[in-house]
C-alpha cells in the first residue's frame, strides 16, 4: 500500500512515543469541517466492503475475518472510534470485545484463552477495546506478572497473531497516542460536564500517576510485537483520530479485493418461479 495512510502510520520498534506529535493530522488535508465530511463519505465505502465480507462468510466462501486492536491511555478514543467507525457499518457483521479485569473463571486459563474465544468468524469484522496487550502493559507496570512471565507473554503474543493471519485474518492494530495534556484536558472536560460523570473513573487519575511507566511499557511492546506491525494513530485530534482509523480499515478492506458471492441457485429458473406465482 504504497503512500497509503497505512505505510505513513505503520510504526516498529524501538520507539519514542514522545517524540512524536499527537495533534498531527497525517495524511489529511483539511481540519475539523472537512474531516467529519470525509469520514461520512468513508461510510458508504466501508459500509460496502463489510457487507461484501460478512456476504462471503454467510455463503461459506471466503475464510477473510478483520479484527481491529485498539490500544491507548485512558481517554484516548477506543471508545469514541467504537461509536464513530464501527457506527458506519451493519452491526450484524461486528464483533465487539471490551476486555476488563479477568474473571476467576479467566485467571485459571493462558492469558489467551479469554482473547482466543473472543476471535471473529469468517466474514466478522472484530474490534478489541484493550486486548491481550494489557497483560504486558498493565501486567508489567503494575508487577502483575513476574519478568519471565512477561517475556514469555510477548512471544506468545506475535505466535497468537501470526496465526490469525495466516488463517486468513487481518489484523489491524491501533495505538491511540495521546500526551499527558491531552488526556488531563479531558478528564477536566468530564469533570465539567454532567453528562460526562458517567465515564469519569477514579482510578483513572491513579494509572495517570503512573504515566512514563505505561510509555515505556507500550514502546516495548511495540518493539516486541512486531510480527504484525502496530500503527501509531495520533490521537490528540479525536476528529482525525476517527478518520485515520476509518481510512486504515478501508484500506485492509479494499486490499481483501472483497467479491459477492456468487449464488447457489439458477436466477432465471427463480425469476421464472416467482413471475408465476
Amino acid at each position: 500500500m504504497a503512500n497509503s495512510l497505512d505505510s505513513q502510520l505503520t510504526v516498529t520498534g524501538p520507539v519514542v512515543l514522545a517524540s512524536y506529535d499527537s495533534r498531527a493530522t497525517t495524511g489529511f488535508d483539511g481540519g475539523k469541517a472537512k474531516a467529519k465530511g470525509a469520514l461520512q463519505a468513508l461510510g458508504d465505502e466501508l459500509s460496502d466492503q463489510q457487507e461484501k465480507l460478512f456476504a462471503s462468510g454467510h455463503a461459506g466462501t471466503g475464510s477473510q475475518r478483520v479484527l481491529v486492536v485498539l490500544q491507548g491511555m485512558d481517554t484516548s478514543g477506543k471508545g469514541g472510534i467504537v461509536r464513530h467507525v464501527a457506527g458506519l457499518v451493519d452491526p450484524q457483521g461486528l464483533a465487539i470485545t471490551s476486555f476488563k479485569k479477568p474473571t476467576p473463571e479467566e485467571l485459571e486459563h493462558d492469558f489467551l484463552w479469554r482473547v482466543e474465544k473472543a476471535l471473529p468468524g469468517p466474514g466478522m469484522i472484530g474490534i478489541f477495546d484493550r486486548s491481550h496487550y494489557e497483560d504486558v502493559l498493565i501486567g508489567r507496570v503494575r508487577g502483575l506478572a513476574d519478568p519471565a512471565e512477561i517475556e514469555r507473554r510477548y512471544g506468545a503474543i506475535n505466535d497468537f497473531e501470526q496465526a490469525f493471519t495466516a488463517s486468513g485474518g487481518v489484523l489491524l492494530k491501533c495505538f491511540l497516542y495521546i500526551t499527558p495534556e491531552d488526556q488531563k484536558e479531558r478528564l477536566e472536560a468530564r469533570l465539567e460536564d454532567p453528562t460526562k460523570f458517567w465515564k469519569y473513573n477514579t482510578g483513572d487519575l491513579d494509572e495517570r500517576a503512573l504515566w512514563d511507566a505505561y510509555q515505556a511499557a507500550y514502546a516495548l511492546a511495540i518493539e516486541r510485537c512486531s510480527a504484525v506491525p502496530w500503527h501509531l494513530v495520533p490521537s490528540g485530534r479525536k476528529w482525525y483520530r476517527n478518520w485515520a482509523v476509518a481510512t486504515l480499515l478501508v484500506e485492509q478492506l479494499r486490499a481483501l479485493d472483497l467479491q459477492w458471492p456468487a449464488p447457489d441457485f439458477d436466477v432465471e429458473a427463480e425469476k421464472a418461479r416467482l413471475a408465476a406465482m
